[in-house]
């Protein structure tokens, strides 16, 4: 039975509703209304216009497709429900299109608010630099950064699926406006640029091949099956660690500080060490990787704050054989040499070199004097300086705020001149795209 007039109507009405709807999608450089050194770099930008705008056109084109086929004369004969079967296929994808456009639109929303603006676009090059590793292991993906309301930060990976199906072309990531502006931010920051080059190395797999063979020849395989399902969360800290020195662990510190109630909860799905071990592990491989003093305090610190001595039997079990194993276990992890590394060792493609405690407590001190200096540093050696700073109580919390907060909005502006030559490039990219539709 072929369909009635009304239901045709109907159809091709809300079909060409969405087409109206899909109009009102406009690229980002045509609405963003930030400072110049608050902008997204060009290449992320670039990458979310071309995933809009094509986006925009493909259903665009479906759009159209539909109301032809629905106005054909070859599908009077299909019934309404078929017809508003397909529609409703159209309407799912305009809200995936939509979904995808709010994760990058709280991004850019936020470039407008006033000092946050130009500080979160300093934190994307605070991103960029623990990213883009020596050695060329693999081509680092533009990463951005927002803040958000809560406790933690988080990531959305680049080249991971969208929810329309589509790679993301950039790594978003959130980070908790309460660490705002201290070096405890650096901490949070480069844990999520960890995840994305942990990803880019395919570490996971190669490290959970040799926990498993260390497992298999341990008296305590049940902290190395601990081990096994923490190590993504394990190997961010990690990267923050060889990083910033001291100061991961004193930003971690800060993070998981909490009522002891949550403190020694061992949760078998949270891929997290639970909060006290997390710490734990921190110290150990600060310990590894820079050797000093330094680490017996904060070791001293960590247990007065949280003594063992309430702890129930089954956990201090489980307490005690992690504790025993440890040391083999960041051994593993820093000396691990999967065949991306050509050889190198895992702590070997990091500047820790660069961030030994003596070596940053003397770039303090020559920056108190000559501050001029730092323009040359990268990002994340800026923020293992006063990290450093912090833990030698030499920098009081105001002064380190004011500090970072100046330095963040310095590279936001030496990357806004960068970007000035090639901004109206990226503007005229999307205008010819829109054009072309």
């Amino acid at each position: 039975m072929s369909r009635n007039l009304f239901a045709t109507q109907f159809m091709v009405g809300e079909a060409l509703s969405l087409l109206s709807r899909l109009e009102m999608v406009k690229p980002f450089a045509l609405s963003m209304p930030m400072v110049v050194a608050a902008n997204i770099p060009d290449e992320a930008l670039k990458g979310i216009t071309d995933l809009i705008v094509s986006g925009n056109k493909e259903l665009k084109k479906r759009v159209r497709d539909f109301v032809n086929w629905v106005k054909h004369s070859s599908s009077h004969n299909v019934s309404a429900e078929e017809v508003q079967s397909r529609f409703a296929l159209l309407k799912l994808r305009f809200n995936d299109l939509l979904d995808e456009l709010d994760i990058f639109a709280d991004v850019t929303s936020q470039r407008a608010e006033h000092d946050t603006g130009v500080w979160v676009a300093g934190l994307d090059a605070l991103a960029a630099d623990a990213l883009n590793l020596k050695g060329n292991y693999y081509k680092p993906p533009p990463v951005i950064c927002f803040l958000e309301r809560g406790h933690g930060a988080a990531i959305r990976r680049a080249r991971t699926r969208l929810p329309s199906g589509a790679d993301n072309p950039v790594a978003v990531i959130q980070v908790p406006r309460e660490r705002m502006v201290g070096s405890g931010i650096a901490s949070s920051l480069i844990h999520e640029v960890g995840h994305q080059g942990i990803a880019l190395l395919d570490l996971i797999k190669s490290l959970r091949n040799e926990i498993r063979h260390k497992q298999r020849k341990s008296n305590y395989p049940g902290a190395w099956e601990l081990y096994y399902r923490w190590i993504s969360e394990i190997l961010a800290d990690f990267w923050a660690m060889a990083h910033l020195g001291i100061g991961a662990t004193l930003g971690l510190i800060n993070v998981v500080s909490l009522p002891r109630y949550f403190m020694f909860r061992i949760k078998l799905d949270d891929p997290h060490p639970f909060p006290w071990i997390r710490v734990k592990l921190s110290l150990a491989f600060g310990r590894a990787i820079y050797p000093h003093i330094q680490w017996q305090r904060y070791e001293r610190l960590w247990s007065s704050m949280y003594p063992l001595n309430k702890v129930d039997k089954k956990t201090l079990m489980i307490i005690n054989a992690l504790v025993k194993t440890m040391p083999e276990f960041v051994k593993t992890v820093i000396n691990h040499s999967p065949p991306i590394l050509n050889g190198k060792t895992l702590v070997d493609i990091f500047p820790y070199t660069t961030r030994q405690p003596a070596h940053l407590q003397f770039l303090y001190n020559t920056w108190r004097f000559a501050p001029d200096v730092i323009s040359s540093a990268a990002p994340s050696l800026v923020f293992a300086v006063i990290g450093q700073a912090h833990a030698d109580a030499n920098i009081s919390a105001p002064t380190e705020s004011k500090l970072l907060s100046t330095w963040l909005t310095r590279w936001a502006f030496l990357n806004a001149e960068n970007r000035t030559k090639n901004e109206s490039r990226v503007i005229i990219h999307e205008i010819k795209n829109l054009i072309n539709d």
